[in-house]
């Protein structure tokens, strides 16, 4: 039996003449018409999942992208538009003000940081999930990805943006946490602190009063505020913190049943999905910094179906393609080891999270490629 092919629209990031109307926004305004969605959001409160990024990091998506898309949405005839994401104030940071945009900028479980619903799951130690009330009370909700690598996914797009992105920080900690446990070995440490200058969530702490008064200088995990992000592992020069037990099959699953779960709370035909393929890193924008691309600029895709989007956008990133400037000195290394070009990176392969999806929502991953000229 064949498997039935979703349509993915694909604005290539090619410039075609010296022209505005040729450039990469003005393609973006025609695969939003092309999407055809006007007749889904007209008089409708529509909401903007995004990633706002933080710190000194400057290749999110640019604000003239996001002032094209809320232009179109409103000339669709919606009643208002908002751009969503953990904290509005790393969206005006970057540039996302209404002034520029043309819409606000939201925390992602609003001003109080508790607007939200509890969803069950019971996926292993996953009992329940705590979900956006900002992103699941928009009556159409446009799922905005900046598709990057990733050290826990593999690579972050659409299923990042709502596993991890639509839920609180004690619901990513339970998600984490089933790829393992991060063990400290103080023995290796040489206090530099890098650890602690990258969590942003202050789960490392600098000397305890204990410990300052026997002269012993050791950091302290406290596991209640830290997600297990892993940020601090990869920051660490000397391995004195490490994953144990990885599993990235468990965490793999976990985001796909918890993504699932998200979709089935709305109607299909009131979310869309669109996937920035722009400043591709190794990293994705949670990071405060950024580091040159990886690939060349490819475009932008956009679809009604987030696994065929997903396998879409992985399709078009190439090792082949590699910039060698964005893979740091010391990790070249990396490009012998085998599967896409995010696997050999971060040892896990892309694909698992949008399989197992698949299964659990039902949405195929076949695609076919309609460009927007």
């Amino acid at each position: 039996m064949t498997e039935n092919k979703s349509v993915v629209y694909f604005a290539d990031a090619q410039l075609e003449k010296m022209e505005q109307a040729k450039s990469l926004p003005a393609k973006l305004k025609r695969l939003v018409r092309k999407m055809n969605f006007a007749g889904k959001i007209k008089g409708k409160k529509v909401g903007i999942k995004m990633h706002f990024g933080w710190g000194l990091n400057f290749t999110t998506i640019h604000p003239v992208f996001i002032k094209a898309l809320v232009e179109e949405i409103m000339a669709e005839g919606a009643k208002e538009v908002k751009i969503i994401d953990d904290n509005a104030k790393n969206g005006i940071g970057r540039g996302y003000l209404r002034e520029i945009v043309g819409c606000p900028a939201v925390s992602t479980f609003g001003e109080t940081w508790k607007y939200g619903y509890w969803e069950k799951i019971g996926f292993k130690s996953i009992d329940k999930i705590f979900f956006s009330g900002e992103a699941l009370d928009s009556e159409f909700l446009i799922n905005l990805s900046h598709l990057k690598g990733h050290g826990d996914c593999g690579f972050g797009g659409a299923i990042k943006n709502i596993g991890m992105g639509m839920v609180d920080n004690p619901s990513r900690r339970k998600l984490h946490h089933l790829e393992g446990a991060i063990v400290y070995d103080k023995n290796k440490c040489n206090y530099c602190l890098k650890c602690a200058k990258v969590c942003q969530r202050d789960a490392i702490g600098l000397q305890s009063a204990e410990n300052k008064k026997k002269g012993k200088k050791e950091i302290e995990i406290f596991t209640h505020n830290c997600t297990y992000c892993q940020h601090c592992i990869i920051e660490c020069p000397r391995g004195a913190l490490k994953m144990n037990n990885r599993n990235f099959n468990n965490f793999a699953k976990g985001m796909a049943v918890v993504t699932s779960k998200f979709l089935k709370k709305l109607n299909p035909e009131n979310m869309t999905y669109i996937n920035f393929l722009t400043n591709i890193t190794i990293y994705c924008d949670c990071w405060g910094f950024s580091s040159p691309p990886i690939v060349p600029d490819i475009g932008i895709l956009g679809s009604s179906n987030i696994c065929a989007i997903e396998t879409a956008s992985l399709d078009m990133i190439k090792t082949e393609n590699l910039l060698e400037k964005g893979l740091p000195k010391d990790q070249r290394e990396l490009l012998d080891n085998k599967g896409h070009l995010f696997e050999k990176i971060h040892a896990k392969n892309p694909y698992l999270m949008i399989n197992y999806l698949s299964k659990y929502s039902g949405f195929t991953t076949g695609y076919k490629l309609d460009e927007v000229n």
